[in-house]
């Protein structure tokens, strides 16, 4: 065995051995169970409700994503100033409670309360996820960090499949009241691993940090991204691949029925082959993650993107638009990975939540923009010309990444209580 090789070995052994890797992967599948299960299943009890009134069905939306603009940045800055483990415990422990306070009302006839399960736990988890990104600085190896990132995605991956058919069999053979408690019991087994996570490090600059105004703070972390030559670009690649994406989401349904000239049920051939894509791409960034940096990573998947798109959305042949639909999924999660790699690698601990709390809604609200505007769009321009804009756009997120191919980066401060392993 080569000494590369084995050096990759031990690095695998050392890394599913960290105590916080075991518990953070743990805890993930359970979350994973509770949101896939919630999703479906709240949107098919809510289409049962209402006679499938789009009205209320897009209210599920508005509950999933309206907090990401409300409270991301709210979040991320109250991230870097509590406690990250104790925050993720608790905001599992509070979304279990709020779920099984929903069961309770279900219960005694209000459906209409459905609605609140789904925005509680995504107003924590606004919360909770910048936590989790910070607990990766803190506690997983700068060189091993792409590879618990790749890992997380994967898994994610596996659940896009899996997802719905789990929320749609629990639903229909066992009802909306059995499916609510399994995601309040899936909030509560996560927040009873999380405990298991090394204690939290303490430190004087914590202390300080909460004497400090949280609008304060706030502020802090702007000026810390625009002082950030990457975190600028990464921003900036973020709107752009909003934009791109947006206008294309909404738009999946036709190329099918339109372009391909196919009934609409075989959509789910092309989220089959995405997922699939997804699972497959996702073994493959964690080989590339060791061998590419994520700036690298990033700027592949991006360039891969805009061949798909196009090919996507002028091609009349089934077979190449599912081939292009899967190496759009292939390279999904390298574009992930990159993304939160490039986070991580250049941002300090204290600054982590602010930073993800910045970048995010730039990304969701470039894409909520597009896709707000997709369907009048579609009726002025034919689809082709939609998925060419599409891909042009991500022709510029290339553009806005090829100077940081070149970019070394420099070792961050290590804040005290980090750990080196």
């Amino acid at each position: 065995m080569s000494q590369s090789a084995t050096t990759a070995k031990t690095d695998m052994r050392s890394f599913f051995a960290n105590r916080f890797v075991q518990a953070i992967l743990l805890s993930g599948l359970f979350l994973q169970v509770g949101i896939w299960i919630r999703n479906f299943a709240i949107l098919l009890y809510v289409t049962d409700m209402t006679n499938n009134d789009p009205v209320s069905v897009s209210l599920i939306s508005v509950a999933e994503f309206g907090p990401i603009f409300l409270f991301s940045f709210i979040g991320g800055a109250f991230a870097d100033r509590w406690r990250p483990k104790l925050t993720m415990v608790w905001c599992d422990i509070l979304s279990a409670v709020s779920v099984f306070v929903v069961m309770l009302t279900l219960y005694y006839g209000s459906w209409k309360a459905i609605f609140f399960a789904t925005l509680v736990s995504a107003i924590l988890s606004q919360f909770s996820q910048p936590s989790g990104m910070k607990l990766f600085k803190i506690h997983v190896p700068e060189s091993q960090m792409q590879l618990g990132i790749s890992m997380y995605q994967s898994m994610m991956a596996i659940f896009m499949i899996v997802g719905p058919l789990m929320g749609t069999y629990v639903y229909f053979n066992f009802g909306i009241n059995v499916a609510v408690a399994i995601m309040g019991v899936c909030f509560l087994l996560s927040a009873v691993v999380l405990m298991f996570l090394p204690a939290d490090p303490r430190s004087e600059e914590k202390d300080k940090q909460r004497s400090t105004h949280i609008f304060a703070e706030m502020g802090q972390g702007f000026r810390y991204v625009l002082n950030n030559k990457m975190l600028v670009i990464l921003g900036g690649c973020f709107a752009v691949a909003g934009l791109a994406i947006g206008l294309i989401s909404p738009l999946g349904l036709f190329i099918v029925t339109e372009n391909l000239g196919l009934p609409k049920e075989n959509l789910q051939w092309f989220m089959a082959a995405n997922g699939v894509a997804m699972i497959v791409g996702g073994g493959l960034a964690m080989g590339l993650s060791k061998k590419m940096s994520p700036q690298a990573m990033l700027t592949l998947g991006m360039a891969v993107s805009i061949v798909t798109i196009a090919v996507m959305g002028i091609t009349p042949l089934l077979w190449l638009a599912l081939v292009a639909q899967f190496f759009s999924g292939l390279v999904m999660p390298a574009i992930q990975i990159g993304i939160n790699t490039m986070i991580l690698g250049n941002t300090e601990e204290a600054f982590v939540g602010r930073v993800n709390g910045i970048l995010n809604p730039l990304f969701m609200g470039a894409m909520v923009i597009t896709m707000s505007s997709a369907g009048k769009l579609k009726d002025l321009f034919p689809l082709e010309a939609i998925y060419l804009a599409s891909a042009a756009l991500f022709i510029i997120g290339v553009l806005i990444m090829l100077p940081t191919l070149k970019y070394k980066p420099q070792p961050l401060p290590q804040k005290e209580g980090q750990t080196t392993h």
